[in-house]
């Protein structure tokens, strides 16, 4: 395979009346999923997108979002997910920056959009015909998709993914998954987050089929746990927050999901006791610990075995996969030892094309900002990170951004935000300096921060102080406002 759009089309040689997706809009076998996306090839192409284009889509988890990103590739154009759950202004922001020739969305949503070109008409699509598109041409390096991540200097950024990028990692998971036509695939991730690729495609490699978690179930733990069981799932991968969740206030330990074969988790690290408490439980499933920034979608894996009862130390992120190189670099560039600690690189095919509107990466190795240490074994450990950017419930994010919004708002002078707790009781806390004497309350600062950035990055606490605490260089001093949360309980 050389395109992401060749699985679906070898899929719909072989199997053609299989199911491909099931999702909140209905089911798409292999078949309708190939013809679908020829449609909408055609419409989109109708309306001047060509090989090397932008196409971005601004739809709810759906049928139709699947068969549109299909039908982007077929063209040799590449597509950009906007989170469908997030703001018309951080929409904005995404479009402004990729210049997509077409927005697919829906009429309410293009209305927020008014000087962008949208498909929203669904005749559009299936007034086209459904014969194959003929092949756009180019290579597995073109651009496949533009996933954005939050971005240090206060604005999104887009990290260019190219579909052997995509295909390292898709064959490797579908090869060590054992992954086949009867496995179904969950996809809880939102189509921003790069855990969908996994999802959708490692499902599409090996002619399975993928169901689509409903965005309103996403963290309602009862609903996912029953998601697992009606849907027979075989592979679920996720965020550890929502494993975790599904744990306490699910009711997942109750009774095994009947075909559940494989867990993986990433995004953030899990727990030991909790992992243990879940992974014991399930002796006979497989549990994948999987690492890699969106960057490199995953560079490393650890298979998670039964853990000893008494072992408080996290699991490995353990070693590369997907083709990757993957090392420890000491502060002064050379690479670390066993037991030395240092900044984790990735070299190899999953590392991206770059970021788009900044110089491409260029085939380098690309550096991951996370600290690492080589053990004895092998195994690399994770031990944090070097900068501001931090993951809060499996999302990364930059602290920056989130001030940057903080500050547009008339009552604040200054702003800084910092992460207090773990896991699900991980915070996002803004402490503020207020401009004069009224200082904005919890619910105000949530209203200005959700007109333009994503739930996951919405505060949960505000505090107020008449200066924000910075160190010797004139940063901010993120850990004695920690600190003084911690106090403030």
């Amino acid at each position: 395979m050389r395109r992401l759009s060749d699985l679906v089309r070898a899929g719909a040689r072989r199997m053609p009346g299989a199911l491909a997706v099931r999702a909140p809009d209905g089911d798409l076998t292999y078949g309708e999923l190939d013809g679908l996306a020829d449609q909408i090839g055609r419409a989109l192409a109708a309306r001047g997108v060509r090989g090397g284009d932008r196409v971005a889509i601004w739809l709810d988890k759906s049928a139709r979002m699947v068969a549109t990103m299909q039908g982007v590739l077929r063209l040799g154009a590449a597509y950009v997910p906007i989170d469908p759950l997030g703001p018309a202004a951080r929409a904005a922001a995404v479009i402004a920056d990729c210049a997509p020739r077409v927005l697919v969305t829906t009429p309410a949503r293009a209305q927020a959009l008014p000087s962008v070109e949208c498909l929203t008409d669904w005749t559009e699509v299936t007034g086209c015909s459904a014969a194959p598109l003929p092949e756009p041409g180019g290579g597995p390096d073109d651009l496949a998709y533009i996933l954005y991540t939050s971005g240090s200097t206060g604005v999104p950024k887009g990290v260019c993914l190219s579909h052997a990028n995509a295909l390292a990692f898709v064959e490797w998971a579908a090869r060590e998954l054992g992954a086949g036509r009867d496995d179904r695939f969950a996809n809880h991730a939102p189509p921003q987050f790069d855990l969908s690729v996994l999802d959708l495609y490692a499902a599409f490699r090996a002619g399975a089929s993928v169901h689509l978690v409903p965005h309103e179930h996403a963290y309602a733990p009862d609903r996912l746990v029953a998601f697992l069981r009606e849907q027979s799932i075989t592979i679920w991968y996720s965020v550890p927050s929502a494993l975790m969740m599904m744990v306490r206030a699910g009711g997942l330990l109750d009774a095994r999901p009947p075909r559940l074969r494989a867990v993986l988790f990433a995004g953030e690290p899990y727990p030991v006791a909790h992992l243990r408490h879940l992974r014991n439980h399930w002796p006979d499933v497989r549990f994948l610990n999987l690492y890699g920034p969106t960057e490199t979608n995953v560079c490393t894996f650890h298979e998670v075995p039964i853990l000893p009862e008494d072992g408080t130390d996290p699991v490995p992120i353990g070693r590369a996969c997907s083709g990757d190189e993957v090392w420890p670099e000491r502060d002064d560039g050379s690479r670390a030892r066993v037991g030395e600690e240092g900044e984790l690189v990735v070299a190899g095919p999953t590392v991206m094309l770059g970021y788009w509107g900044h110089p491409p990466q260029g085939g380098l190795p690309y550096r991951t900002g996370d600290r690492v240490v080589l053990g004895g074994d092998g195994d690399l450990r994770y031990l944090g990170r070097k900068d501001g950017m931090v993951k809060v419930r499996g999302h990364r994010i930059e602290l920056g951004e989130i001030e940057e919004v903080l500050h547009t708002h008339p009552a604040v002078a200054e702003a800084a935000a910092v992460v207090a707790g773990d896991g699900l009781a991980a915070r996002l806390v803004a402490w503020i300096v207020p401009n004069g004497e009224r200082v904005p309350g919890l619910l105000e600062v949530k209203r200005h921060c959700a007109a333009s950035l994503p739930r996951y990055m919405i505060v949960d606490t505000v505090r107020e102080l008449d200066r924000i605490p910075r160190t010797a260089t004139g940063k901010v001093d993120r850990q004695r406002l920690a600190a003084l949360e911690t106090r403030n309980g």
